[in-house]
């Protein structure tokens, strides 16, 4: 399985850095008011469809019997060796010119995450993360923050039409009573890198889909944070869930501003 995942490595750094270029033309050469909306506030580019069927033709020419689970045109778990992508996360951005979006992909064997790779092809930054191994900026090891105080902490909180309106605004209140900042970037697959760089010490989100937090998660797991539960197992990708990645000081008081349960391994 290690030499596998050694040659999946090797491609995904490839492929990533291709699929973002693509991404980056579109954003270059896109016109104003050029998306549709799939639902509210859920914006879609013509960029979306052709991103993920580059990853998607990329990936089965040199692994055609992984499966496939992306954001646009779906795909099966039933593989015990399963790619997750997202081909533009932060689409509302990548739609109104904002150059904070992303390609996100995850590669996941019976339900572990085991690479993850995060590219913003307008900023070059190109975060990539093995299991057991490493994560990485552009090639320099990742941390996360430090930081001790909730009254000096940022946190960034991801919204969720499949969450109530009343659930937001509580857990908000929560964190605000709490003392701590409160950002929002748009991007959840960023916002979880960030985390692990330590340009955030923290982030929320009470239901991400499996394509905007696996890759994240694993990064901030590998520089030493916590996360909660998602995904306790293989099934539960297709389903998305709860999401916290914060720096360990913080983690206790975040859970329990934003009733999300961490998992049971303590931060590196």
């Amino acid at each position: 399985m290690v030499d596998d995942i050694t040659t999946r490595e090797s491609a995904l750094k490839s492929i990533i850095q291709k699929a973002g270029n693509l991404a980056l033309q579109h954003f270059r050469s896109r016109r104003q008011g050029d998306f549709t909306l799939k639902g509210q506030q859920d914006f879609l580019t013509e960029a979306d469809a052709l991103v993920e069927e580059y990853i998607r033709d990329a990936l089965f020419c040199q692994f055609p019997h992984d499966g496939l689970l992306g954001e646009e045109t779906g795909g099966s778990i039933d593989t015990p060796s399963l790619w997750v992508v997202d081909p533009i996360d932060g689409t509302a951005n990548f739609a109104r010119g904002i150059e904070h979006f992303c390609v996100s992909i995850a590669f996941v064997h019976r339900g572990v995450t085991h690479l993850g790779a995060i590219y913003n092809p307008a900023s070059n930054e190109l975060y990539l993360a093995r299991r057991g191994r490493y994560v990485t900026k552009n090639d320099q090891p990742l941390r996360v923050s430090s930081m001790q105080s909730m009254t000096s902490a940022t946190i960034e909180l991801g919204w969720s039409n499949r969450i109530s309106t009343q659930t937001f605004l509580e857990i908000t209140n929560s964190l605000l009573q709490a003392g701590v900042n409160i950002r929002r970037g748009a991007s959840g697959a960023l916002a979880l890198a960030w985390v692990a760089e330590g340009r955030t010490d923290g982030y929320v989100e009470q239901h991400m889909a499996a394509w905007d937090c696996l890759a994240g998660l694993l990064m901030v797991e590998e520089a030493g944070g916590r996360i909660g539960k998602f995904p306790e197992n293989h099934e539960e990708i297709a389903k998305g869930g709860p999401i916290i990645a914060v720096t360990g000081a913080l983690a206790n008081d975040i859970a329990k501003a934003s009733h999300i349960e961490l998992n049971n391994t303590a931060a590196l």
